[in-house]
């Protein structure tokens, strides 16, 4: 790779065909070193999106100036082929001063929006879509919503209002489209748009602060990412905010009314009943600490008790063991099975997973090392050298998924120098078959949103785990 200065390390990572070869590609974000959390003052540096094909090319460049500051929170990128040509686009917010792969600049070049704590709370904001091919402008629009008064957004120093949140849902069934979210902790406000013949057009927006039924509700509910999926089996994805979630037409499908938190995961992770299940830590100490609902009705299933900020969560089959997902959190003393019953010795990491060995029960990914649950203590798997995990005490991979087709997870994580990616691939020989995991819709949307705020590793829309039963070969539409 190039790095663009010594003081910048390889962050993020996302995948798309960008030049339409039927390969995927690699699409990296480069932080500076100075990136700051939003409660954090001080100047950043810029931030830099590249396009690399696996063979090390690069595509291109794309600079997203001096009015985008640099943090988790602050640039969630897409990388999707929205207009169905083939081709992957990248969606991203960007400012004036933004410069595309092949040079162009958005707005106003020399435009200095930064105030003396470094924050950007004054300028116009944009929603670009870039061409994959060569980083150019496909089309911007106006980033909706506009910060408006950035103390109606729960403080006044330019915390809250500048959370933003990604992801791509199948809203009608049958395309993508781009979703931009700003707003958790008190207002929150979620926008879908489509891009097509190369116009960026609103299909909704949701707004906490509307009138419509349930929406105030919703103010304080959303997390530090999202999922998406077909939660409802009607055939179109819908966005689970947190503790709530939005149906694919922007209205509210269901709250449950337990407020922030920072981890969570969506998928059949029990497979004895019908559909989906969602599990969720949660930040308010008078609220349960995690809990275990129906993801079409958001009805809670099991929960815990409420103790603290619980920090971090996980559920899926780890354990052979045990029937469907084991859950687990910071917050908890032991697993849990598929009925919330602590059940033995808690896992080493509560972090990300991967199907890396040869059953489909998932292994543990926490910095750059592989481990498998064991009942008695883990075992180590890889130790990954000379590379590095990303977003401080988050120690996530650029990207984890399953890039390469075999339906096991391939692991990202860039060299201790920043010079490369290194893609890691299990060596491990299985007999189970399924067709590759990206051809899961709900699979393929989570790898899109896995870089936002606070990563999250992708989950299929069928259980997968121990005892599955194989699905039904995917569907796929190509326009």
């Amino acid at each position: 790779m190039s790095r663009p200065g010594s003081d910048y390390t390889a962050n993020d990572a996302s995948v798309g065909d960008l030049d339409g070869d039927g390969d995927l590609d690699i699409v990296l974000k480069w932080d500076p070193t100075n990136a700051k959390d939003n409660s954090q003052s001080g100047v950043t540096g810029n931030v830099y999106l590249d396009g690399y094909r696996l063979d090390g090319t690069r595509l291109w460049r794309i600079d997203l100036g001096r009015n985008i500051r640099a943090g988790a929170h602050y640039t969630q990128f897409q990388v999707y082929d929205y207009d169905g040509d083939g081709a992957a686009e990248v969606a991203v917010k960007t400012a004036d001063g933004t410069r595309s792969g092949t040079g162009q600049v958005i707005g106003n070049a020399s435009a200095d929006y930064r105030n003396s704590a470094g924050y950007v709370l004054s300028g116009p904001e944009y929603l670009t879509v870039f061409e994959g091919g060569d980083g150019r402008i496909g089309a911007t629009a106006d980033y909706v919503p506009a910060r408006g008064t950035v103390s109606s957004w729960g403080d006044s120093y330019g915390n809250r209002v500048d959370r933003f949140l990604a992801g791509t849902a199948y809203l009608d069934g049958v395309r993508p489209s781009i979703v931009m979210a700003r707003g958790y902790y008190t207002r929150a406000v979620v926008v879908a748009w489509d891009y097509r013949s190369g116009t960026l057009t609103r299909r909704w927006t949701f707004d906490s602060n509307s009138s419509s039924q349930g929406n105030a509700a919703v103010a304080g509910q959303g997390n530090h990412a999202l999922a998406i999926a077909d939660v409802d089996a009607d055939g179109r994805q819908e966005i689970v905010y947190g503790a709530a979630a939005i149906d694919d037409d922007g209205r509210v499908l269901w709250n449950t009314g337990t407020g922030h938190g920072d981890a969570a995961h969506l998928g059949d992770l029990i497979p004895s009943r019908p559909g989906l299940e969602y599990y969720k830590v949660t930040e308010s100490t008078s609220q349960p600490d995690s809990w275990m609902a129906d993801a079409r009705t958001g009805q809670i299933l099991w929960r815990t008790n409420a103790t603290t900020d619980n920090g971090r969560g996980v559920s899926d089959d780890v354990w052979a063991g045990s029937p469907g997902a084991e859950s687990w959190s910071a917050a908890d003393g032991q697993i849990r099975n598929a009925s919330g019953q602590e059940i033995g010795r808690k896992p080493s990491s509560t972090n990300f997973l991967a199907w890396w060995d040869g059953d489909p029960v998932r292994e543990l990914v926490d910095a750059t090392r592989v481990d498998k649950y064991g009942t008695g203590g883990d075992t180590r798997l890889l130790t990954a050298s000379g590379v590095h995990a990303n977003n401080g005490t988050k120690a996530t991979p650029s990207l984890s998924g399953d890039l390469l087709g075999d339906w096991r997870e391939e692991i990202v994580w860039p060299t201790s120098d920043d010079s490369a990616l290194r893609i890691h691939a299990t060596p491990i020989t299985t007999s189970v078959r399924l067709p590759t995991l990206l051809h899961d819709q709900t699979y393929r949307v989570a790898v899109a949103w896995q870089n936002t705020a606070y990563n999250q590793p992708p989950h299929t829309g069928f259980f997968l785990g121990d005892g599955f039963s194989a699905p039904a070969w995917p569907s796929v539409y190509t326009p």
